[in-house]
């Protein structure tokens, strides 16, 4: 490819709504250039980068036994209907009617699809195991997209769905999955973390997130550095903290004016934080009043609440007249001499307190001494995990103490067991004859998020440090002045013999300044450059520069090609 005729639009400013670095450098190097909020189009050398990523994602899956197919964009709402979640995607998914009236939705995600094709044409134990997926675009339409490709309504994912006849046929696939990810990403050359997730939406049993280290991750990860064990803080484990024990005193209401606060109340009643229980109120799609508790040093973790709850799909802050009607009020709530209406969740830190404060239920008044395994109603509370890890927590597996880092979520695999199958109705005959549910699983990468992660992990002042596996193109050639003949012949030599040596070469021949276009090189980020120069005519020696290291060497011409293809081995 020459430059002169590549469409790569290149700026020398950020558009100004461009948070996330990432996103400035795909602006800039003329990747990306956007359509409408959260929806972009992707410009010759993201889509060269992207089907890159396509290609290595293809390899793995065809090497793990996967089949590609290509399923429709625009589904029918009657199997989400049939499959339960109509409902619960929400306002997230983009809906629409067709001239009849027939309501469709442009797929956020496939298991519906996939489980009703399944369903009418594999009947056999026979046919098992199978593993399904395509690459095309997905659709979700995100509150407030952000942050470029981390988080838009249109993307490019790669969805992939197991069927197989039993549990451990379905964990044979999770795992053949698991290891495939992992080769995936680290062929694409990033730092990586597989972290234990919750299921979300998609529901089903067991789950990881394939996380890129990052500092601008959307993400909190908690890990071990003692063992394996990392996890999402949505779902990261966390042990029971026991209060060391004390002689119990009597309940006791005592006045807390305008204590309305955790760190109010610590001050006025000189108290430690840890000695407080804070109380938070939400309320869920059907107006049911869910009020959390936790230790006052801790936070309430949403996901590990909603999961507490039965039937409740979704979490938002209570309104005070809910509050209100259930014999409380806002900033002194607690579980004791509460009216019922509210569903009470607990942590399980609260209830190993002793002689705690919690509120009193009226304005301006808390209990003193309240010890929650005598003083909360064991009948009426649910007790569970539901506070939010935090760096110092105690690794479930090890004990040792977690440390907490941010990421960006690449890739997701999750075990779905009969939940799908189930609801639709997708039988199969088992070894006997019997009538059986499929056991599922589905496993997703962000084609475009990966593309955006690798440069938020690989950059620097001067733009974008691609790996070799990636990269628009793993060489450039730059004749100092295009304008001269001569120059221009040697770089077009070398650029031949590059492309006949199996390089992906670009040849920058643009009657441009050198200094413009060394600027493009590393904003665009080639991993390496290749100069043709007056000195190159006169010497004979042609100077290479590795954009991640900044090196720069000088190789003799008959054996400069072979000496690029040793240094890409390493890039």
């Amino acid at each position: 490819m020459k430059a002169s005729e590549l469409y790569a639009p290149t700026l020398r400013e950020s558009p100004a709504e461009a948070e996330l670095l990432s996103h400035k450098l795909m602006f800039r190097a003329g990747l990306i250039r956007k359509a409408a909020g959260g929806m972009y189009s992707y410009l010759p050398l993201a889509w060269r980068t992207m089907k890159k990523i396509m290609q290595i994602i293809r390899e793995e899956m065809d090497a793990k036994g996967g089949q590609e197919l290509m399923m429709p964009i625009t589904q029918p709402a009657e199997i989400w209907k049939e499959s339960g979640r109509w409902a619960v995607y929400g306002d997230e998914m983009m809906r629409l009617k067709d001239r009849h009236g027939r309501e469709f939705c442009l797929g956020p995600t496939h298991e519906e699809m996939i489980t009703t094709l399944i369903r009418g044409e594999v009947r056999s134990h026979k046919q098992l195991p199978l593993m399904l997926y395509q690459i095309q675009n997905k659709y979700r339409d995100e509150i407030r997209p952000r942050f470029g490709l981390m988080r838009s309504r249109e993307f490019v994912m790669k969805d992939l769905y197991s069927f197989d006849k039993d549990r451990d046929g379905m964990n044979i696939s999770y795992e053949k999955m698991y290891d495939a990810y992992s080769r995936i990403f680290s062929r694409c050359g990033l730092k990586f973390r597989a972290v234990e997730a919750d299921n979300g939406a998609i529901g089903g049993g067991h789950s990881h997130e394939f996380t890129v280290l990052a500092p601008s991750g959307e993400s909190s990860i908690a890990y071990c550095e003692n063992c394996d064990y990392a996890a999402s803080d949505e779902k990261a484990e966390l042990k029971i903290i026991t209060a060391e024990a004390e002689e119990l005193k009597p309940i006791e209401k005592v006045s807390t004016p305008n204590a309305h606060t955790i760190e109010l109340v610590k001050n006025f009643l000189g108290v430690p934080i840890e000695k407080t229980i804070k109380a938070v109120a939400f309320q869920d799609d059907d107006g049911r009043l869910i009020l959390a508790f936790v230790r006052g040093d801790h936070e309430v973790n949403e996901i590990k609440v909603l999961n507490a709850v039965e039937g409740a799909l979704h979490l938002h802050m209570a309104e005070e007249s809910a509050i209100n009607a259930v014999g409380s009020c806002a900033g002194f709530m607690s579980p004791i001499g509460l009216k019922s209406g509210a569903i009470i969740v607990v942590d399980a830190t609260v209830m190993e307190m002793y002689n705690a404060v919690a509120g009193a239920n009226e304005v301006d008044a808390h209990f003193i001494n309240v010890t929650p395994k005598r003083d909360f109603d064991a009948e009426k509370i649910i007790v569970a995990d539901i506070r939010m890890v935090q760096a110092g927590d105690p690794c479930p597996h090890c004990g040792a103490k977690l440390k907490m880092t941010r990421g960006i979520e690449v890739g997701q695999v999750f075990t779905l067991g009969n939940k799908y199958s189930k609801s639709l109705n997708a039988t199969f005959l088992d070894e006997n004859g019997k009538e059986t549910f499929f056991e599922m699983g589905c496993y997703g990468i962000g084609v475009g998020r990966t593309m955006a992660a690798a440069i938020e992990q690989n950059n620097d002042k001067d733009g974008i440090i691609w790996t070799r596996a990636i990269s628009p193109f793993e060489v450039v050639v730059v004749p100092v002045n295009a304008k001269d003949p001569a120059q221009l012949d040697y770089a077009e030599k070398i650029y031949d013999e590059l492309k006949n040596s199996g390089v992906d070469t670009l040849l920058d021949d643009r009657k441009e300044r050198a200094g413009v276009k060394f600027k493009d090189c590393d904003l665009i980020g080639y991993p390496l450059r290749v100069t043709v120069s007056p000195k190159t005519l006169d010497s004979g020696l042609v100077e290479i520069k590795v954009r991640r290291s900044g090196e720069i060497f000088n190789f003799g011409r008959a054996d400069c090609v072979e000496k690029i293809v040793e240094l890409l081995k390493n890039l």
